[in-house]
């Protein structure tokens, strides 16, 4: 089993989008998120799938919901790094990998 470990930054989008989804729209949805997000952890850690390669050779990315994509890299064959949970229509040129 791959270990999974969260920058700060990925621990911080993470956070702002469940307190965004509680004060804009419910509970049920940011458990949606929740429970998303902790479905793709196990799956990249159980090593069972790699999501879609980006122009960066190091960096996927995994559609979490229509709204949201993580970016994480493959660091080596035992541990992955979450870099950061996107909005996807921010402006893909202000993410900061």
């Amino acid at each position: 089993m791959r270990t999974i470990r969260w920058n700060e930054l990925a621990r911080r989008d993470y956070f702002e989008n469940i307190d965004f989804l509680l004060l804009n729209w419910s509970d049920k949805e940011a458990q949606k998120f929740i429970d998303k997000v902790y479905e793709i952890e196990n799956l990249l850690a159980k090593g069972n799938v790699e999501f879609q390669n980006t122009n960066r050779a190091d960096i996927r990315r995994c559609v979490i919901n229509k709204q949201t994509a993580l970016f994480y890299r493959v660091i080596d064959e035992e541990i992955i790094e979450f870099l950061r949970f996107w909005n996807n229509s921010q402006n893909g040129r202000q993410l900061n990998l």
